[in-house]
């Protein structure tokens, strides 16, 4: 199976021998097998991990159990804890986009920021069958009847050549542990229900399916380049690209042959939906101004340009806070941090100010919002207590309780922004350092 997965990235190009990999790692049978194969076939890797908070305690030990396997390869480890459901409720789209959305996003900022080449997936054959059978039933472009590409810019796909029963087979031969996903067996979602029930019905018609619909993948990829090389030749006429945002110049667009799919495939790479491009398409006669958004851009209509700018998806997961650093600053809220010496302190114990032991934090400290199965300690208690039920008690009103930030020191909550600390790390009489930081209204 090894040379299976490296025959696949020399022939497909999909990185060199020595590039840094990024592996996005869920803890699951495939991304742990992705770390496996990356580590037996000598890649310089590292492992990025996603706590979308769906799951609760479930959540909370798949992060525990990538970061072991991260410290198993003794390779670096990324994680990141998002507000998916909050995410999902604004932008009005399901929890699975708003996780793409967040994840994806958050996997390019960690690979810019670290120096990594690609990142890498542990999408199969499978996924592929189940891709393409999912993308006819909601409606498609040619795009979606190719399956998952091997690459697609900084994202690749080492495992595509496997099917389920190889990464089976190598995990029996490899005695390799992974966490099941029982969500995964659920047909309440999408892809399951394809995966459990159609699937199987398809395969009583063509016991083939997956390797025939490969077939049609690739088939259909090569007339995909065709369109993509029209596509091309009007993006280099079209499109310019400035470092805080893009510009798409309409006018080389005016005599284009189908210009909604034209505009689909120009901003596709900035997640919008062929029923929003068709939208936009009837407004370009319009005023200026008109603005349209996707879940990760926004694109405004300005005279006889289009301006596509990233949204700040930054709320919805989580500010690093560095040892020694005096303020954060961002659009929802202001902290001030300022170090004493605890004989020179005096205590101040309003909820907007949190006085802690210096010496119990583990930096870089977090600060991001709450999320169910989240637990303190609340000030003058010994005892644990939910956030979810620490809130219901404070009679936060619900259209408030999204809106609470919590302060963590590794995987521990140290306050929950301007309503309670945590016992565990309040100013003692043995305290000799105090790190006060002050919620600024």
């Amino acid at each position: 199976m090894l040379q299976k997965v490296l025959g696949f990235i020399q022939s497909h190009a999909l990185c060199q021998p020595d590039s840094r990999l990024l592996a996005t790692v869920s803890g699951g049978i495939d991304s742990v097998v992705l770390c496996e194969v990356l580590h037996q076939l000598k890649f310089d890797f590292a492992i990025a991990h996603c706590n979308f908070g769906l799951r609760a305690e479930d959540s909370e030990a798949d992060q525990v159990f990538v970061k072991k396997l991260a410290k198993k390869y003794n390779v670096p480890f990324f994680t990141e804890n998002f507000s998916t459901t909050a995410f999902a409720e604004q932008e009005h789209i399901s929890t699975q986009m708003a996780a793409r959305a967040l994840r994806y996003a958050w996997f390019e900022q960690v690979r810019q920021q670290e120096g990594y080449d690609y990142i890498a997936t542990a999408h199969h054959s499978n996924d592929t069958t189940e891709t393409i059978l999912l993308h006819l039933t909601k409606g498609t472009g040619i795009a979606g009847l190719h399956g998952i590409p091997p690459k697609n810019g900084r994202i690749i796909r080492p495992m595509l050549p496997l099917t389920k029963d190889d990464i089976y087979d190598f995990v029996t031969t490899n005695h390799i542990i992974w966490r099941e996903d029982s969500s995964n067996l659920s047909t309440k979602y999408q892809r399951n229900k394809i995966r459990h029930d159609v699937i199987p019905a398809l395969k009583e018609i063509n016991p083939n399916l997956e390797e025939t619909l490969q077939q049609t993948a690739e088939r259909v990829s090569h007339a995909e380049a065709i369109v993509a090389a029209y596509i091309a030749n009007l993006e280099q006429q079209a499109v310019r690209q400035e470092e805080k945002a893009v510009f798409i110049d309409l006018i080389p667009l005016q005599e284009a042959t189908g210009l909604p799919v034209v505009l689909h495939e120009l901003l596709k790479p900035y997640n919008f939906s062929y029923t929003m491009v068709l939208e936009l398409t009837r407004a370009l006669d319009g005023l200026s101004g008109k603005q349209f958004d996707s879940p990760t851009h926004t694109l405004v209509k300005d005279r006889e340009q289009l301006v596509v700018t990233p949204r700040n998806l930054s709320s919805f997961g989580s500010i690093q806070i560095a040892e020694g650093q005096q303020e954060v600053q961002e659009p929802h809220v202001r902290l001030t941090l300022t170090e004493f010496e605890a004989g020179s302190y005096k205590l101040n114990t309003k909820p907007h100010v949190a006085a802690l032991d210096a010496d119990l934090l583990k930096f870089p400290l977090k600060l991001r919002p709450w999320q169910e199965g989240d637990w303190f300690v609340p000030l003058g208690m010994n005892g644990k207590k939910k956030i979810s039920d620490f809130l219901v008690d404070r009679k936060v009103p619900a259209n408030l309780k999204q809106q609470v930030l919590v302060l963590t020191s590794e995987q521990s909550i140290v306050w929950v922004v301007g309503q309670r600390l945590d016992n565990r790390f309040k100013v003692t009489e043995k305290t000799q350092r105090v790190l006060e930081i002050r919620l600024v209204k």
